[in-house]
């Protein structure tokens, strides 16, 4: 060292001639007494990022503030894959080295929280782990996953600017002090659904450049992957057990449980990745995704476009082309619209060629544009028709560039004459509330107290504001009956006949008409029945049903169209009997007359209305009704009895049924 030949007795010619030889030193060096500082040393790494140090010397007698080396990292270029990680280099340099007499394969122990800048190493195959350095070589990196370096023994915080002591980080695309915004986070969930014919099925595609990759499955199935580089070059991984390994240069940590797999990849991926799924087993399994997605195609002004005159005054654009970053090419629009991020640069406009036109009388004077020569303007058709009603649908119109002279005459132009303003959408989504669909209430309690009988239930045509309404396919309509049976038996005193010869709809109009509430759902609610029409002998009563329904916010009840209820309407007329007319004939038999006269209670156990079968249909073709036939029957003999006879029996609701619902052959 040049400083090593002089004394201590020299120190002052020692600083004048310093000072005379040496580079200029700050004020701060000068109060300070420290010599200027020397070059830099050699870097301690050739890629990777490594440290390089320089050294400065105190000129006083005394010691002087401040530290006499300081360091700044170097080579920050990667190194290339085949180099290995650079803690295991220095590992693997003591393997021809005994330790307590034996032979060992050394592998790093990285991440120690405690001493991150120790040279720690494990024994390949033992769990022997040994401090092998009391610190690692300059620009060793104190943990996997940062850039931070070991300097001397000490863990120093690096940048991604690669600087010393710099806080400036990575945003999630992987740009130094970025702002997000050239990539785009996209997380998801796949489920899978088992098929015969099925043995696998891909889970998502992750393109080129993405980062901070995670994939959980989760269920018995097994992940593998499929990548495929810029160049076409494809491979596969099957992934069958836990490790760490590169797969087309990018690192990729893998973990198998017994009842799920973890995947992550840090990136950015050097080719695009496919992520599938290997069926495994029975019940279903679910992945988890997340990663970054680089937006690589993005938007780039182009220069100006020719003068739109050659004298006389015009003017000039320019524009915007979507440039692929992968491939260095300009691509579609489309590629561009694809990312909401990104934002189209809006066209510069300037004025060009204004000298004017040569012209008989000298020149044309130059008009301003906004008064007399307007500028090129978008002009568009009106909207087209949606292509759907509801649930998403397009409409779309023609947009054109067009000019208009001093005149008033409007002609079309090329679209880059207007492109100083956005170009208005031609498609735009429309009808985007979701269709009408059935909404199917719970389901009432059976007709019936024993045996078997029929349950209903409500089901009403929603629409996206939760309004009752029409337009849900009939196709799809849920039935709103069903046949249910309680388990109680039924049964009766021996002089009764069994309730189970009852029809179930007698049970079931019965129970309709009694205890009809108004409720949240349309129903049909009938008034009180009018009097006997008569005042001896058998005559009718009627009443009025209507369809009501209850609204909920303000406690009121509304009447609705009856075509709004469901279900069977309650009769509106039935017979009634005031007792016998004085001196009336009789046509019964004193049976009958007994009957009659004696209870009308014993009606409801001799005779009843039943269903016969139904009417022929009102068409042939494309679709008629048919109309359920009702008879009174002697519940003993079976036989067909006087309608009047079964006036203390409620008649049951009229039936429909659809028929004939192919279509009419073309007239």
């Amino acid at each position: 060292m040049e400083g090593c030949r002089w004394t201590t007795a020299g120190t002052l010619l020692l600083a004048s001639l310093v000072l005379s030889s040496r580079t200029a030193r700050s004020e701060e060096d000068r109060d300070s007494l420290w010599d200027a500082w020397g070059s830099w040393s050699e870097c301690s790494r050739t890629c990777g990022g490594g440290a390089s140090y320089s050294l400065r010397r105190c000129l006083s007698s005394k010691s002087c503030e401040g530290r006499n080396i300081r360091y700044r990292t170097c080579s920050n270029v990667d190194c290339p894959p085949e180099a290995g990680d650079f803690r295991a280099q220095q590992c693997s340099a003591h393997n021809d080295v005994k330790y307590q007499g034996q032979f060992y394969e050394w592998l790093p122990v990285s991440n120690d929280p405690d001493n991150p800048c120790s040279l720690k190493c494990q024994a390949r195959g033992a769990a022997l782990i040994v401090e092998l350095a009391p610190k690692v070589l300059d620009g060793t990196r104190c943990y996997t996953e940062s850039l931070d370096m070991c300097i001397s023994g000490l863990c120093q915080i690096v940048g991604c600017d690669r600087q010393l002591g710099s806080t400036v980080k990575e945003d999630n695309c992987g740009v130094c002090n970025g702002d997000g915004s050239t990539c785009r986070l996209v997380r998801g969930q796949y489920k899978s659904q088992l098929s015969a014919n099925k043995l696998d099925d891909t889970v998502v595609a992750i393109p080129y450049g993405s980062r901070q990759v995670r994939l959980v499955l989760k269920g018995p199935d097994h992940l593998y992957l499929e990548t495929k580089t810029l160049q076409g070059m494809k491979s596969e991984n099957s992934l069958s057990s836990t490790g760490s390994f590169l797969m087309d240069n990018s690192s990729i940590d893998f973990q198998k449980f017994p009842d799920k797999e973890i995947l992550r990849i840090s990136g950015p991926l050097t080719a695009d990745f496919t992520v599938k799924i290997r069926y495994a087993g029975a019940a279903d399994s679910s992945v988890q995704f997340i990663f970054y997605q680089p937006i690589i195609h993005r938007w780039r002004e182009t220069d100006f476009f020719p003068c739109s005159a050659s004298c006389g005054g015009g003017y000039q654009l320019t524009s915007a082309e979507c440039f692929d970053l992968r491939s260095n090419r300009v691509v579609a629009d489309q590629y561009c619209h694809y990312y909401p991020e990104n934002i189209k640069p809006k066209p510069k406009l300037q004025e060009c060629n204004l000298d004017p036109c040569p012209a008989s009388d000298g020149y044309k004077q130059i008009m301003p544009y906004d008064l007399y020569h307007p500028l090129p303007r978008w002009e568009s058709t009106p909207w087209t028709a949606c292509s759907s009603s509801c649930g998403g649908g397009i409409q779309s119109r023609s947009v054109s560039c067009v000019e208009e002279d001093i005149q008033g005459h409007i002609s079309p132009v090329e679209e880059w004459k207007c492109m100083y303003t956005p170009k208005m959408p031609v498609v735009q989504p429309c009808n985007i509330f979701d269709c009408p669909k059935w909404l199917a209430q719970e389901w009432s309690p059976c007709t019936v107290t024993c045996g078997q009988g029929l349950r209903y239930r409500v089901v009403l045509c929603i629409d996206h504001r939760g309004m009752h309404t029409g337009g849900c396919s009939p196709k799809t309509k849920p039935h709103i009956k069903e046949e249910c049976i309680v388990p109680t038996p039924c049964y009766k005193p021996k002089e009764k006949l069994p309730v189970e010869a009852k029809l179930p709809w007698y049970k079931q109009a019965q129970e309709l008409e009694e205890g009809a509430v108004v409720s949240e759902e349309p129903s049909f609610i009938p008034e009180a029945w009018s009097t006997c029409s008569v005042t001896c002998g058998v005559g009718s009563q009627v009443r009025l049903v209507k369809c009501q329904v209850l609204l909920s916010f303000s406690q009121s009840v509304a009447d609705l169209p009856i075509d709004e209820c469901e279900g069977p309407k309650p009769v509106s007329q039935r017979a009634c009997y005031s007792g016998p007319c004085s001196g009336e004939a009789t046509e019964y038999t004193p049976e009958e007359t007994e009957l009659l006269y004696g209870s009308l209670q014993e009606f409801d156990e001799l005779y009843e209305w039943e269903y016969e079968g139904f009417t022929e249909c009102s068409e042939s073709c494309g679709g008629g009704v048919q109309e359920a036939v009702v008879t009174c029957l002697n519940k003993q003999t079976r036989e067909t009895a006087d309608e009047t006879l079964c006036v203390t029996s409620r008649r049951p609701p009229q039936l429909l049924k659809a028929c004939s619902l192919d279509p009419c052959p073309p007239r």
